[in-house]
């Protein structure tokens, strides 16, 4: 007979988070409001994404943003130049946002007075996809210069995500990205989730992103 006790920690911290998960989804579903989290590397565009959203969807909802970040409040700001209520998640190091997190952000927001709400997740493939937000809708997020190969590479996120968009396509002649290889390899993953093809700096593509939004949320409502 072994004289080791395991104690799976990791096991614990998911079943507890999971469970708040949920509790902040049926939170949400009650008061009328959706929450879409955001989730790429560093660079992708999640907070450019957000703000052309914003700006797509701002006569039909009344919406708001959780940024998430390990320091600094530059997204936040941006945002709240748009004229939308912003709160600023700083984890101090922690690599993704978990659903204790975000129901502090949902704590400094009005949820009977909105409708829409984006959540910007930290910046990498592995570790935000592993751990549920509450949020109705996760968005994999990934750009031209990053290459086609993210599906070989980080499996996981393509394989929960109910969504993907590929940003920067205004500068696709430069790089070496097949969208029908990206596409091959996500389906491979995850049949169903379609694939948006979008420049948040030209707004190419974005009515097609913001349309498909727009029936989630009014199915999710």
């Amino acid at each position: 007979m072994s004289d080791v006790t395991l104690i799976n920690i990791k096991e614990e911290i998911l079943a507890e988070n999971k469970g708040l998960a949920d509790k902040l989804r049926r939170r949400l579903k009650e008061r009328g409001a959706f929450l879409v989290n955001l989730m790429s590397s560093p660079g992708s565009g999640k907070t450019s994404l957000i703000v052309r959203s914003l700006q797509e969807l701002g006569s039909r909802y009344r919406m708001a943003v959780i940024e998430g970040d390990v320091d600094s409040a530059v997204d936040a700001e941006r945002v709240a130049r748009e004229g939308i209520r912003a709160v600023q998640i700083k984890t101090g190091g922690s690599c993704h946002l978990s659903a204790a997190m975000v129901e502090k952000g949902l704590g400094a927001l009005s949820l009977d007075s909105l409708d829409l709400l984006f959540l910007e997740n930290i910046g990498n493939l592995i570790c935000p996809a592993g751990s549920d937000t509450g949020a109705s809708l996760d968005v994999a997020l990934v750009s031209i210069p990053e290459g086609d190969d993210k599906p070989l590479k980080y499996p996981l996120i393509f394989r929960t995500a109910h969504v993907f968009v590929v940003n920067k396509t205004d500068v696709r002649e430069h790089f070496d990205f097949d969208v029908e290889a990206f596409r091959a390899r996500v389906r491979r993953l995850n049949p169903e989730a379609p694939v948006f093809e979008v420049s948040c700096k030209t707004g190419e593509g974005i009515d097609l992103w913001c349309n498909w939004l727009r029936e989630r949320v009014e199915e999710g409502r």
